[in-house]
């Protein structure tokens, strides 16, 4: 069994040896190909993902285009709060950018193991307000930033990501059509 998810936990909190084992045997496992979608916009879905390996892209479609919403890779959570809303659709998609590995969870399952373990839902509440805490980030981000500034922080802050979705995606995730991207690109090529 993957014990990253474990590990990952582990970073959080100590966890007792039954809370391992009941989480690794509550674990759901799937892997995604390439451009299979975990979620479509307009769809109902209360279920969270923790990416083991690969990379998602949320996006919305926006009169005809694709908007970048996020991108999300190894150790980091997709968990929308809406999804925690008894049948609300989603209001964007995530399609898998790669070959993607994931542990599936959901609202009904986290309340089964934080009765049988009250602690967890502490650790739970930790990783809900980190995940919070970034989506706050990203959209004070958009409404502050202009888009260089933007291009520079994911530059900075996740490099990998310019290595593994196209020019295009990280277009519209900066809020900007992909001649400015180059344009932006060009420039600062020259400043160094």
């Amino acid at each position: 069994m993957d014990n990253r998810l474990i590990n990952y936990f582990l970073k959080i909190t100590n966890l007792t040896e039954d809370e391992t084992k009941v989480l690794t045997e509550s674990m759901v496992v799937k892997k995604f190909k390439k451009n299979d979608f975990l979620l479509k916009e307009g769809l109902f879905s209360n279920d969270t993902y923790f990416i083991l390996d690969g990379c998602v892209r949320q996006f919305k479609t926006l009169n005809g285009n694709d908007i970048t919403i996020n991108f999300y890779t190894e150790e980091q959570w997709i968990i929308s709060l809406e999804n925690f809303e008894e049948k609300s659709s989603s209001n964007y998609n995530l399609v898998c950018m790669e070959d993607t590995t994931v542990v599936i969870g959901n609202e009904q399952k986290a309340q089964e193991l934080f009765k049988q373990f009250p602690r967890l839902e502490t650790t739970s509440r930790q990783i809900m307000e980190t995940v919070f805490m970034e989506q706050q980030n990203l959209m004070t981000s958009y409404i502050t930033d202009k888009p260089e500034q933007r291009y520079l922080k994911l530059l900075e802050t996740r490099p990998d990501i310019l290595q593994r979705v196209p020019q295009y995606d990280i277009a519209t995730y900066i809020g900007i059509k992909p001649e400015s991207l180059s344009r932006i690109r060009k420039k600062l090529n020259k400043k160094n």
